[in-house]
């Protein structure tokens, strides 16, 4: 009886950890979702050649399938598309 108490107050614990960090946001990769204004700059392998601040934009809107739309920059990026901070 007393092993299976444990058990469940060990199984409660952990749902408890897992939303927690879900809310906090600890599952993104970069600690969290960019923010809108927030100055993203593109790895370097994917705009060879130009300097970081030619390669910096930022961003205009967060969207809800983890992308990012840029200020002056047409189409849907990835976060993986960017220097990490």
């Amino acid at each position: 009886m007393l092993l299976r108490i444990g058990q469940i107050t060990a199984y409660l614990r952990l749902c408890k950890s897992r939303i927690t960090s879900q809310v906090a946001g600890k599952d993104e990769p970069n600690g969290g979702p960019p923010i809108v204004g927030l100055q993203l700059t593109f790895r370097a392998e994917l705009m060879p050649g130009r300097e970081p601040i030619k390669r910096t934009f930022a961003v205009a809107r967060m969207l809800a399938n983890g992308r990012v739309e840029l200020i002056g920059l047409e189409g849907q990026h990835a976060i993986t598309e960017f220097e990490r901070p």
